[in-house]
């Protein structure tokens, strides 16, 4: 079986539960991870045949993307603001709107750092000084991320699950990134009290009420980890809110939070925040023009 017809037949298979152009993408992924070789690089060689071991690795592969199993978990790998990560049922897949999430931190940050540069010509020095709180921080993208771009930002995640934590630890070692892994329930102040303070709190957290479960595609029910996707129904917002205490405490004056939102919450969020003395509230729509950040400062 050539590279040609390998791909071929995977996007034939895949049709019958994804769309064309989703059956496509997701074969061209599970073909780079097969080859090695990029799309340009499988058209020179397309007929190339396959090694025994290869087409073996194929059957397992669509076997279990017909399952629905998204094609993160099987080839248990994503991309994520440039750079690969490991992720298993354990974390979430990283979505392009977390990446937007990324970017504003990322320019704010850079923004405030050229600022104190013009009034100090050691900001460089400064930089160092600046503390970062990721709130369920699962596979560690965001705050890898963060580091990747803006190296001496010192950075502190936490999640409540183990296994987010050993693969957010795999993917720190993997991209060569230094962040503070804490294992605890942000939903619980008691467990806030050894934390120092910190000058940005970012987080993706939890926001999805359980009644939305009827919108939501098969391979995200099956395999993603309701825990770090679903809250009550009767409590959307409890995270925010423990965000906004949290804030309270342990961000610096002058700090900023930058969270994702529920895009039909996003009045709603902005209230508590509000009503915790936030006065300084930005609400940012996502690519698809959808409500979906928010930025708080003191």
């Amino acid at each position: 079986m050539t590279i040609h017809e390998a791909q071929q037949r995977l996007v034939f298979q895949l049709y019958g539960i994804y769309d064309n152009r989703e059956a496509s993408n997701i074969a061209d992924l599970v073909m780079e991870h097969l080859t090695g070789w990029e799309k340009v690089d499988r058209i020179l060689h397309k007929q190339v045949s396959l090694l025994t071991d290869k087409i073996a690795l194929l059957e397992k592969i669509t076997s279990d993307l017909l399952t629905y199993k998204p094609v993160q978990y099987v080839l248990n790998e994503a991309w994520f603001y440039g750079l690969k990560f490991f992720v298993n049922e354990h974390v979430l897949i990283p979505r392009p709107e977390t990446e937007e999430l990324v970017e504003w931190v990322i320019l704010e940050v850079r923004s405030a750092k050229n600022e104190i540069r013009y009034m100090n010509s050691q900001a460089e020095d400064q930089c160092s000084d600046v503390k970062i709180f990721d709130m369920g921080t699962g596979s560690g993208c965001i705050s890898i991320a963060l580091k990747k771009k803006l190296p001496l930002l010192e950075i502190v995640a936490c999640d409540v699950s183990k296994g987010a934590l050993e693969v957010a630890q795999k993917n720190a070692a993997m991209n060569q990134t230094d962040i503070g892994l804490l294992h605890m329930n942000f939903l619980d102040p008691v467990q806030w009290e050894h934390l120092p303070t910190f000058d940005v709190i970012v987080s993706n957290p939890p926001y999805v009420p359980l009644k939305d479960k009827d919108t939501m595609r098969q391979n995200v029910l099956q395999y993603e980890p309701h825990l770090a996707l679903f809250v009550e129904n009767n409590d959307p917002l409890l995270f925010y809110r423990s965000i906004a205490d949290f804030a309270k405490e342990k961000m610096q004056a002058g700090g900023s939070i930058y969270a994702e939102i529920h895009e039909e919450l996003a009045t709603e969020t902005v209230q508590i925040f509000s009503e915790n003395g936030f006065g300084n509230i930005e609400i940012k729509k996502d690519m698809q023009g959808k409500d979906r950040m928010i930025r708080v400062k003191n």
